[in-house]
């Protein structure tokens, strides 16, 4: 079973670092989202130009670059829902049922494509 509080315990370190350093006024919703965007493409620029099997299987070195990079999206994407008093956890549930209906397995399993490009999709089922 997940740790449920985890978020929490994120968020609230997190909240005690930005206080610590006087840095609440510099974490406005528009910075944060830009922030978050700068280390997700950092975390994608660790990927660059690896092949499939190098990407899954990284060394140790990169790694740890793939760590510190993704544990920087992870942190900024909390400090933005903490500071637009979203709760993730339920968000991201909610989302998973909506995905779940516009990708139903049975009609999906091993394909790729949008739910928008499936014959049956209907402009305005979702997005």
């Amino acid at each position: 079973m997940p740790d449920t509080d985890a978020l929490e315990t994120l968020r609230a370190a997190l909240e005690v670092f930005a206080r610590e350093r006087d840095w609440e006024v510099f974490h406005t919703p528009k910075n944060l989202a830009m922030a978050l965007s700068v280390e997700a493409a950092e975390l994608l620029e660790c990927f660059q130009w690896l092949t499939p099997e190098e990407s899954a299987a990284p060394d140790a070195k990169r790694r740890l670059e793939i760590e510190h990079e993704m544990a920087d999206v992870l942190l900024y994407l909390i400090r933005l829902a903490d500071c637009l008093d979203i709760d993730l956890r339920a968000v991201a549930l909610r989302k998973l049922e909506i995905n779940r209906a516009k990708y139903p397995a049975e009609r999906v399993r091993g394909q790729s494509r949008k739910y928008h490009e499936y014959d049956e999709y209907e402009p305005g089922d979702g997005g």
